[in-house]
Parts: structure tokens; sequence; C-alpha cells
């Protein structure tokens, strides 16, 4: 994928108000499905630690998506790029057989977006063919057949199906193989999660450690893979997340009827960027986005991922 890049400046007043009606079609669906959001909100309003939900800087969000042709990020990333996202760093994850790449955006006030997706060549053969045989009803890039000048159409697009309704069966066997098929067989481009960057909150609740005890002691539930805090190489990107919701899903039965099972759904992020060594100098009043740490680690990137899988999905109860 070449690199792309965009003029901020040159994005019109008209791209981003259709960038804030996506965002906020985004955060709407998102917060219905995942209790923990507005729970977490409230928590925070009633101890004190903001006044309202708005006070929360959003540090990025992310999708999962599927490495096929008409699809993966190629397809998803032109959304964001229309709005005067820019593309930087490539991460891979061959454990995990993923790639990803995060993007920048058009101004600071607006979420970095994270976007990754599943190489299904790397999958056992079955695994690949079980895939397909859902990702191949899609014949060309619907992405190609949106006016992307339109928030509303493309929020719809974002909600609704791109295949059909998996079975359990199939779902289960990509789950013994890949907790994330899975996950995008059936949840595709829903929001995988919403990040809180706590640097931003009052003394007391603005490092990952601090905030991890508030979830802890208000009885939320935390990822340990790897550690409930994961921290990159330079010790200036630090983070957390909650394990994911479990949502009541329909399957295809295979028959024409339908089934329910008990899913993993999406969580919620939580994000310290330290300040720069260069700019530690600065009076504390005076530090912005720029002046602290960007991007993406690929080692705290791995544990987070695994926020949807079982083996934290399960501590739930």
């Amino acid at each position: 994928m070449p690199e792309t890049k965009n003029n901020p400046t040159a994005v019109s007043s008209n791209r981003l108000a259709t960038l804030d009606v996506i965002l906020g079609g985004l955060m709407r669906r998102y917060k219905e499905r995942v209790p923990d959001v507005q729970a977490i909100i409230d928590a925070m309003v009633a101890d004190g630690v903001i006044s309202s939900g708005d006070a929360i800087e959003n540090d990025h969000i992310a999708f999962r998506t599927m490495g096929v042709a008409q699809l993966g990020v190629a397809s998803l990333e032109k959304v964001f790029l229309h709005c005067g996202y820019q593309r930087r760093d490539p991460f891979r994850f061959p454990g995990k057989k993923l790639a990803a790449w995060w993007y920048s955006p058009p101004l600071p006030v607006y979420p970095r977006i994270f976007i990754s997706q599943l190489l299904v060549d790397d999958l056992s053969a079955e695994a690949a063919s079980i895939i397909r045989s859902y990702t191949d009803e899609v014949r060309s890039d619907p992405v190609d057949a949106l006016d992307l000048d339109d928030g509303a159409a493309v929020d719809a697009f974002l909600h609704r199906p791109l295949w059909r309704t998996p079975t359990w069966h199939d779902y289960s066997r990509l789950a013994a193989e890949s907790e994330y098929a899975a996950w995008v067989i059936y949840n595709r481009y829903y929001l995988n999660h919403f990040t809180v960057s706590v640097h931003n909150l009052p003394v007391g609740y603005n490092t990952v450690a601090q905030f991890n005890a508030f979830l802890e002691a208000h009885g939320f539930k935390l990822n340990d893979a790897g550690g409930k805090i994961k921290i990159s190489q330079d010790g200036l990107l630090i983070q957390s997340s909650t394990v994911a919701e479990m949502v009541n899903a329909w399957f295809s039965d295979g028959y024409g009827g339908l089934e329910q099972f008990h899913i993993s759904g999406s969580y919620v992020e939580f994000a310290e960027r330290r300040v720069l060594p260069q700019y530690t100098g600065l009076p504390v009043d005076q530090i912005q986005r720029q002046h602290r740490r960007d991007g993406f680690e690929v080692g705290n990137a791995d544990k987070i991922f695994e926020s949807t899988y079982s083996h934290q999905t399960n501590k739930r109860g």
C-alpha cells in the first residue's frame, strides 16, 4: 500500500462536517451496544473526575476488517482519507496473522484511527474457505459505490451487513483458529473500541495506573493479557482496556431460521501519552497533543486485541 499524503489545511469545512456525522453515528451505536461506555462515564461524573462525557478526549477509535479483495484496509480507509486523515505507520502481528495501519486526523480535535485486517491467506485452507464463502458475496468495493460526502449514507454503510448472517458452526470453527476472524465475520465494521485519553484527566486519575485503580474499584474488568498495563518500549505510551462486553447475537441455523448465542462484542480502551523528552520543560498548561508521544506500539496493540478473546471475556461471568 503506497504512502498517502493528504494536506489537512486543504480539507473543506463540508468534509469536516461529514466526518462529524460519521463519527457521531459510530459513537452513538457503539454506546448503545457497549454499556460499559456510559457506566464508566457515569462513574467518572459521580466521583467528580469530569463534569460530563464531553470532557473526555477520544484518543483513537479502531476497526477490524477482512484482508480480501474488495474489502480490508484498502477499502475502509477511503472513507477517512476522504475526510482528511493521513495514513501513517504500518504494523504486523505475525502470531495473530494481522496487519494494521494508523491514521492521523485532519485536526487535533478528532481521534486517531487504527484499522487492522486479517491476513486471510495465512490461515488454514479450511478457515480461509469459510471466510471467502461470505466475503465473496461482495463482488466490488462497496465504498466505491458511496457518496463519501454524505455522512448519513457512510454511517448507515458502516452499520449494515456486508454478507449473509453467519452460522454458529462457521463462527465456532473460525474462533477455534482465529478469534479475530470470528469477531469480524459477525461484527463486520462495528466500532471495536474508543479510547479515553487519561493524561488529560485531573491529577490523581491522569495515569493509566491510577485510572485502572479507579475502574477496578467500580467493578470494571480489565484485560490482563501481558499485564493490565501495556507499556511501549520507549515508556511513553501506556495503555489498558476493559474486557469486551458480551452480546446476544443471532446466527443462521443453515435452514432459513435463526438461533441465538452469547458472543464477544466491543470494549473500551485507555491511553496515557507522555510528554516527549524535548518538551518536558513546558508548563503543564501549555502542553498540547503535538508535545506528546504519537502513534502506536505493536507490543501494546498485540495484547489489546485480546480484549475480545475468550480467555478474557470469560472473566465477565
